[in-house]
């Protein structure tokens, strides 16, 4: 897809650059026998600390909304985890009938069990709402819904799923799929989606992740970077494990290749890790459980501030699993707008005024309604490099080593157009 062009402003914001670690330390506890075949390149279970939190949480009680290609309910790894769905596309076929294995895969890397030797879902115990939508090369062969992926979010929002899970993306902007995720947020669900993989070249805005309402995930690699095509600016709110993550070769559904599963397999990672504290705490509201996930993430600056590349840092639902920290906040303002989720304004706390670091911070994107939205960052290279000075951290059981900079970008908001 190609977005159209419209007018553009620019205006200059501070940005955070960071690397962190994923490693584990594990104290007074074997490290679980490696798993075989594909489960054994899933390394961010280990990292996460996955076998430690199943033992208090799996996603028991959660449904995920997976809006992507379909997904394939008789992998041996899916086998009694998808429920009914919907075909958003209006072509032939039915939301089980996933056209190129993508849905399928961010199926199970959410809620996969691992039997026959298929991947792991993080959140093995949550369950799957299948919502079909299109890509550019299902459209070349057949005439779909314009409006399939507002329906999709729609109806994922009226549907029993707490999260929905969307990495499928578009450099479009429609006024129904803005009001879709607006509705969402009222349904009180957590929209995850992915920022996109083209910070190489455009590094456009990309929907619905730009959307205030919704969780832009970026991607980040093994050594805790963000991963060198994840796109950055307003958009990203958390980051997730994303590089060499391995994935349905197509529909056959025949083998798994190698390669990264990008801002994709981070979204469904991140709403994976949604699941997991939504789990352990099924009364808590959607801005409770987003609360605890940006509070808790891996970072090196101060909470609340933001960074262009890794948003609130990198995602670690053991630290509220295993270790009981973070802060959920209050149940009815959202963490992402700072608005009570009926839409009314938050109140400031008495006396609190925003630090200048703060206030240069980049926020989401407060004006996705208006006419020019579109994100392009230079020197993304700066994001990922070593520079700067290490700062040790060990908390919670995971250590690792982030790396604090700074760099100024220009942001150019143009408006995309179907």
């Amino acid at each position: 897809m190609t977005a159209g062009m419209g007018r553009s402003q620019k205006r200059v914001l501070s940005a955070l650059a960071v690397a962190a670690s994923w490693s584990v330390v594990f104290v007074g506890a074997a490290q679980p026998a490696a798993a075989a075949g594909v489960q054994s390149k899933q390394w961010y279970l280990s990292a996460l600390q996955a076998e430690e939190m199943w033992k208090v949480a799996a996603g028991e009680g959660v449904k995920i909304a997976v809006i992507d290609s379909g997904v394939n309910p008789s992998t041996a790894s899916l086998k009694g985890q998808v429920l009914q769905g919907m075909d958003a596309t209006g072509a032939p076929g039915e939301e089980t009938d996933d056209y190129d294995g993508h849905g399928t895969t961010m199926a199970e890397l959410i809620a996969g069990t691992g039997k026959g030797g298929g991947l792991k879902g993080l959140a093995p115990g949550a369950k799957i709402i299948p919502l079909r939508v299109s890509d550019t090369a299902f459209q070349k062969k057949h005439s779909v819904n314009a409006n399939e992926t507002a329906d999709a979010i729609r109806a994922a929002a009226d549907s029993d799923a707490k999260i929905i899970s969307m990495s499928v993306s578009s450099e479009f902007s429609t006024p129904r799929e803005r009001a879709a995720a607006k509705y969402a947020e009222s349904k009180g669900k957590i929209f995850f989606a992915s920022v996109g993989n083209n910070a190489e070249s455009d590094n456009k805005d990309h929907y619905p992740a730009s959307y205030p309402q919704v969780v832009g995930v970026a991607s980040a690699d093994q050594s805790g970077k963000v991963s060198k095509y994840s796109q950055n600016g307003n958009s990203v709110n958390i980051a997730a494990p994303g590089d060499s993550i391995p994935y349905w070769c197509d529909n056959s559904f025949q083998s798994y290749c190698d390669g990264d599963g990008g801002t994709s397999a981070a979204t469904a990672i991140a709403s994976a890790s949604a699941a997991l504290v939504w789990s352990a705490h099924p009364d808590w509201t959607a801005n409770q459980v987003l609360n605890v996930l940006f509070d808790t993430a891996s970072r090196t600056w101060k909470k609340g501030d933001r960074s262009a590349y890794l948003g609130h840092g990198l995602i670690r639902p053991a630290m509220n699993i295993l270790k009981g920290k973070g802060d959920p906040g209050d149940p009815d303002i959202s963490p992402l707008t700072e608005e009570r989720t009926g839409g009314s304004p938050a109140s400031p706390a008495p006396n609190s005024t925003p630090s200048a670091s703060e206030s240069q911070q980049p926020t989401q994107n407060e004006n996705a309604d208006k006419v020019d939205e579109t994100v392009a960052v230079g020197d993304t290279e700066a994001a990922a490099s070593d520079g700067g000075v290490p700062l040790s951290l060990i908390v919670g059981g995971i250590a690792g080593v982030a790396v604090l900079g700074a760099v100024v970008f220009a942001v150019v908001r143009r408006r995309g157009a179907a």
